[in-house]
């Protein structure tokens, strides 16, 4: 929710400093004449009270949106690479998403007839959930081929990270185009 509200005060704070430039710009350019300035600056100074709130409201709500996004630029955030905890008898074990996703493509990958491999991890409450997409040469049953991936990579995370994987879902994108060369006989 948080986020959203952030996202939302950067829209409105972008609108309004960008609205300030284009007149900023205007003054600068004379493209306003001295006269319309000189009204206006008369009107602030002279007396319309209305204008000098809403001048001060605008100025006043702009200070603390650019203190929040101050703020939100120079904290430190939990910016930890995501990853799976585990708890051990001699302490805290740390194995990133990233070196589980690699664990899988290079199980996958040592099947054969399977190239352009990849995965992507999910943290399930049974286990691991594994996404494969794969291009296969076609020249091996697809279902045979499959399962085989499926076994291989359940075991070999599992036996590498001694978390269990609750699925492996294989999708195969398509197969290897092998080009075909007809030679020519003059």
């Amino acid at each position: 929710m948080i986020k959203i509200l952030d996202r939302l005060l950067l829209f409105f704070y972008s609108l309004m400093i960008g609205a300030l430039s284009v007149l900023g710009i205007s003054l600068g350019a004379g493209w306003i004449p001295v006269r319309a300035v000189n009204e206006w600056v008369k009107q602030l100074y002279g007396g319309a009270l209305w204008l000098q709130v809403t001048i001060v409201i605008i100025a006043a709500i702009l200070l603390l949106v650019s203190f929040r996004f101050f703020y939100l630029s120079v904290r430190r955030g939990n910016t930890s690479a995501p990853s799976i905890d585990q708890r051990t008898d001699f302490g805290n074990i740390r194995i990133s998403m990233e070196t589980v996703e690699n664990l899988a493509l290079k199980a996958a990958a040592k099947q054969r007839g399977v190239k352009d491999l990849k995965a992507r991890i999910r943290i399930a409450d049974a286990g691991l959930e594994i996404m494969l997409r794969t291009v296969v040469d076609g020249e091996n049953p697809i279902p045979g081929l499959t399962e085989e991936i499926q076994r291989a990579v359940k075991e070999y995370v599992e036996d590498i990270t001694g978390i269990p994987v609750a699925d492996v879902t294989v999708y195969i994108a398509n197969i290897i185009q092998t080009q075909t060369f007809k030679s020519r006989v003059e």
